[in-house]
């Protein structure tokens, strides 16, 4: 969809290392300003860059979906943050690559300039990414890339079963698994030797971690279906990340459940831009 209207307020996220973004937030202030946008940094953004209250500048402010758009300027995690605190709202991200792939930013940071004006004339399009919706003891999260479980460091082999839509499929001793949406396909899935699944694409993808196995195979599941991964084994728990940050654990005998969510996140892209394009050129990069 394109993004109609042009934003008269933006949350700013950046990564943990100020004076690598420094040029590139001095310009975002810059084009802000011209276009009569408000910048709003929360108290720990204000602190990281030690910004003082200005006009066009809204200092120690509580993260809002009364925003029109949010900038992320960092890495992977970063833009997955701004999307996750996002999630479910109208607020697009508008992601500037500081990372060393970058799969999911807006522009490179030498597009800045030009990326900027486009971002504060409303001048993007905008991608609504699924989620992958997970309960368990520790209650409801989302991911906007992937669920992982794995075995503790120092721990024995886990032991996992898996049905979908109710179905036991299998029971794998693996190092773990990941449930990855399309967009986060071309992460730890793909290291997995997954399949990548292109943007648009309605379903999620199931993978094992270094399985003891030659059946266990990755998995398309459909959106409709429920995942249901339960921790089969007598006595080690294993761990529960969520878009590769430590969220909870999964104790012997317990279980969580997955649904795909779609239409969750918004991500901006420039006019023309394609899932195939980014593929060639944020994979193509490493190779060079």
């Amino acid at each position: 969809m394109t993004r109609s209207g042009a934003p008269r307020a933006a949350t700013v996220f950046t990564h943990r290392r100020p004076r690598q973004i420094a040029r590139v937030l001095d310009k975002l202030r810059a084009a802000a300003a011209a276009a009569g946008v408000t910048l709003r940094f929360d108290p720990e953004e204000t602190a990281r860059h030690g910004l003082q209250s200005d006009s066009g500048l809204a200092v120690e402010a509580p993260v809002s979906e009364d925003v029109d758009l949010c900038v992320a300027l960092g890495g992977d995690g970063t833009i997955l943050r701004a999307l996750r605190t996002y999630a479910g709202t109208e607020v697009p991200v508008f992601a500037v690559n500081f990372g060393q792939i970058g799969f999911l930013a807006t522009i490179d940071p030498e597009e800045c300039e030009t990326g900027f004006a486009r971002a504060f004339t409303g001048d993007f399009e905008v991608l609504r990414l699924p989620v992958v919706r997970i309960r368990d003891s520790a209650g409801p999260a989302s991911a906007m890339n992937d669920v992982s479980l794995h075995r503790r460091q120092d721990g024995r082999v886990a032991q996992l079963a898996y049905a979908i839509a109710g179905e036991e499929v299998g029971r794998v001793r693996c190092d773990g698994l990941v449930v990855a949406t399309p967009a986060g396909s071309t992460g730890y899935n793909l290291a997995n030797g997954g399949p990548v699944l292109a943007w648009g694409v309605k379903g999620y993808v199931v993978s094992f971690i270094a399985p003891h196995s030659l059946t266990a195979r990755a998995l398309v599941v459909a959106p409709s279906d429920a995942l249901t991964v339960r921790n089969v084994s007598t006595e080690e728990a294993v761990d529960v990340s969520i878009d590769g940050r430590p969220a909870s654990s999964l104790d012997a005998g317990e279980a969580l459940e997955l649904r795909f969510v779609d239409g969750q996140g918004c991500l901006a892209q420039i006019p023309g831009a394609s899932f195939y394009h980014r593929l060639r050129e944020k994979f193509g990069r490493l190779a060079s």
